[in-house]
C-alpha cells in the first residue's frame, strides 16, 4: 500500500506542474514579440543538442564536423529542404575526408 501511494504521489506532482500552465496560459495573449521568442526556443535547444557534435565528427581532424556544420547553416539560410540540406552535408564531408586522404 505504501508503494502505491509513493507512485500516485509522483504521478501526481509530475502531472500537476505540466497541466497547470496547459489550463491557464491559453486564457493569456502575450505580445506578438514574447510569442516569436517561445517559437523560437525549440530551434535553440536543438542546436545546443547538435553543435557540440559537429566538434566529434572525427578527433583527428575537427574542422571536418565544422565544415560540414558551415554547409547545413549555408543551405538553412537558402532555405533548402532539410532532406537535400542534409544530403548535401554529408556529401561535402565525405568529399573533405576523400579529399585529405
Amino acid at each position: 500500500m505504501n508503494i502505491l501511494l509513493i507512485i500516485l504521489g509522483m504521478a501526481l506532482v509530475t502531472y500537476l506542474p505540466r497541466l497547470l500552465p496547459a489550463l491557464f496560459l491559453d486564457r493569456i495573449q502575450f505580445p506578438d514579440w514574447f510569442q516569436r521568442w517561445l517559437k523560437s526556443i525549440p530551434y535553440a535547444a536543438l542546436g545546443a543538442l547538435i553543435f557540440p557534435g559537429v566538434l566529434f565528427v572525427d578527433k583527428n581532424q575537427p574542422w571536418l564536423g565544422l565544415a560540414g556544420g558551415l554547409t547545413a547553416f549555408l543551405l538553412s539560410i537558402l532555405k533548402i529542404h532539410i532532406t537535400l540540406v542534409m544530403a548535401g552535408t554529408i556529401g561535402v564531408v565525405i568529399l573533405l575526408q576523400f579529399l585529405i586522404r
